[in-house]
């Protein structure tokens, strides 16, 4: 078994099913365990920065809210500045916003303008991959500052979602997939 596969294999025991949350019918990946273990913390974030070690990326843009608890460990990993994604109304300089579709309506995300200047190299992180919709949403934001997108990285993936479809042709790593 190589080191990638024991990582994800401990971190997948980690992750706790809430079955209906936060709605009936929903099966939700709590990594709250997984975070509480020290090591394990480690390991996840360091599996989620290695890919991109030699990448040049310049900032590491974490989504709210669980992306943040990734994110600022992977800046730091990569020698990289932190950005985050809000939702509206949470950051206290001029933003910009992009609105995206939900399954019942939309939601929106905003970056400060001036996070990153022109030839910025960012990778995008977040906890869990499931339609795509924030992710591309922040990938808008990051692409109308002026950075380029080197790629994401999430913890976890739902591959019965059409998130990793939505983000194909662009380079996506995760740990664990459903």
């Amino acid at each position: 078994m190589s080191t990638r596969e024991s990582v994800e294999r401990r971190l997948r025991g980690l992750v706790r099913d809430i079955p209906d949350y936060p709605k009936p019918g929903v099966l939700f990946k709590d990594i709250t365990p997984l975070l509480s273990d020290a090591g394990a913390f480690a390991a996840a974030t360091d599996a989620m920065a290695e890919p991109y070690a030699n990448d040049d990326i310049t900032h590491v843009v974490a989504i709210e809210s669980r992306g943040f608890i990734l994110g600022g460990p992977i800046a730091q990993r990569l020698g990289a500045g932190f950005i985050p994604v809000r939702k509206p109304g949470k950051l206290p300089a001029r933003t910009r916003r992009q609105e995206y579709s939900l399954e019942y309506g939309t939601d929106a995300l905003e970056i400060h303008a001036d996070a990153v200047g022109q030839g910025a190299r960012v990778l995008i992180v977040d906890d869990v991959l499931a339609t795509g919709g924030t992710a591309c949403a922040t990938r808008a934001l990051v692409e109308g500052i002026g950075a380029e997108v080197a790629g994401f990285s999430f913890l976890i993936a739902l591959s019965f979602l059409p998130g990793l479809e939505r983000l194909a042709g662009s380079r996506t790593t995760r740990l664990i997939e459903y």
